[in-house]
This record gives structure tokens, sequence and C-alpha cells, in this order.
């Protein structure tokens, strides 16, 4: 039975013998990584807060329905209890949603903050890569001239 080939050498050997400066990749991955590790902090931050309000929301809420359930002489008192609670929910309820807003707030400007401090160093990368890009083309055009001078000066004149 025939055996599948294994290219692994060859393509091995073939990269190899590009001339591949990966530092830049590895420099862009780094900074991927860190621009993720902070975003996530900012997403974990908002979530801990948001968790925090919500649990006083709810422990808040929970509090005023004691005084709902306590028994009443008179049917106005069910009303009057109801109303309190009602007004009060509706109060916890504008406090709780400003706190949310905080937090959104507070999550966006992190975000926009962290992009704009992202995209000054993916453009410092990228004008770092480009002269270096620039360096490499000089450099080669250089040993091709040089190889061309010395090949004529080796030439047999006519």
């Amino acid at each position: 039975m025939a055996k599948t080939p294994d290219f692994t050498k060859p393509f091995q050997d073939m990269l190899a013998n590009f001339p591949v400066d990966t530092s830049s990749l590895t420099e862009a991955f780094r900074s991927q990584s860190a621009l993720s590790e902070r975003m996530t902090r900012v997403a974990l931050q908002a979530a801990e807060r948001s968790t925090e309000i919500s649990a006083a929301w709810a422990k808040d809420t929970l509090s005023r329905m004691g005084e709902l359930t306590t028994s009443k002489e008179q049917p106005s008192d069910y009303a009057k209890a109801m109303s309190d609670f009602a007004s009060a929910a509706a109060e916890l309820a504008a406090e709780h949603m400003a706190a949310y807003a905080e937090v959104a707030k507070k999550v966006q400007m992190d975000t926009v903050d962290l992009l704009l401090n992202a995209s000054k160093d993916v453009q410092a990368d990228a004008q770092r890569m480009a002269q270096a890009a620039s360096d490499n083309v000089q450099k080669a055009a250089r040993q091709v001239q040089d190889a061309a001078g010395a090949a004529a000066s080796k030439a047999p004149k006519v």
C-alpha cells in the first residue's frame, strides 16, 4: 500500500529560507493579549458592580415587602401600605437605574480610553514595521547593486 508523503520537512526548509522577522508578530500578539486582558478587566468590574446593585435592590425590595405582609385592622391601611410600597419601589427603581447608568457610563469611558490607547500603539507598531521593511528593501537593493557591480567588474572586457 502506498504511503502518503510527509511534506513537513520540505515545508519547514522552505519557510526557513524566507527572511521573515516574526518579532513584529510576537509584539502584535502581546499587544492584543494585553488589550484583551484590560477589556476583560473592565467587563468583570462592570459585572461585579451590576451584581452588587442588583443584590442591594433585591434586599431593599424584600425589606419593604415585610411592611406589606403585616396584618392591618382597616382595609384602608392595606391600601395605604400598598401605596407606600409602590412609591418606595418607584424611588428604588430610579436610584438603582441611575446606578446602572453610572456603571454603563464608566464602562463606555474605559473602553474608549483603552481603544484610543490601542490605536496609538497599533499606529506606532505599523510605522515601526514599515520602517523595518523599508530598511530591508534598501539593504537588499544595495546587495543586488553590489553583486551586479562585482559581476560587471569580473566580466571580460570586449
